[in-house]
């Protein structure tokens, strides 16, 4: 066993751990964050995706060990006092989700885009979301929440590749 101390979603945790336990297990089974779904193991479809130390990784694909010392983000440490972030709300409000499995990560990593690239196009929408896979939705509507959020969080945008405002509703 191995001693780690780590702070989920601002709680901090020390805990006796198997070097072997993966980090999507440690947070469901240990924590009981079962908001981080485990799809694959694999680290193929990105429904596992969290922060860790502000960098966006696939949980499924590192060691609770590894995150000793370490600050991790998962969906649902998102709101505060209750409160969804812009983001959330596009999901919800814009249908970004059916069966929901995949949202946590979708959500992650669209996050992630956004602090680097507030005003993304469709596009590039596409291109950061590409390591997280849907089974339901046909990805328009993910791709029409995450351009919702970015024009919520920061006013208007600019434009995409097909002249569209970001932000704006997008059809096909």
């Amino acid at each position: 066993m191995t001693h780690i101390k780590v702070n989920v979603d601002g709680t901090p945790y020390e805990d006796e751990v198997e070097p072997r336990l993966l980090l999507a297990h440690y947070l469901r089974d240990r924590l009981g964050l079962t908001g981080t779904p485990i799809g694959c193991d694999t680290s193929n479809c990105g429904a596992c995706t969290v922060e860790l130390d502000g960098t966006t990784v696939k949980s499924c694909s590192v060691l609770a060990v590894q995150a000793d010392g370490s600050t991790v983000t998962t969906v649902q440490g998102l709101a505060k006092d209750g409160e969804w972030t812009a983001l959330q709300h596009a999901f919800h409000e814009r249908h970004g989700l059916q069966c929901g499995y995949c949202t946590p990560g979708m959500i992650m990593a669209a996050r992630d885009l956004l602090r680097e690239n507030p005003h993304p196009t469709s596009d590039e929408v596409r291109e950061a979301l590409e390591g997280n896979l849907c089974r339901c939705t046909g990805y328009q509507n993910i791709v029409r929440a995450v351009l919702a959020a970015a024009g919520q969080q920061d006013g208007p945008g600019r434009q995409d590749a097909s002249g569209r405002q970001v932000g704006e509703e997008v059809t096909a």
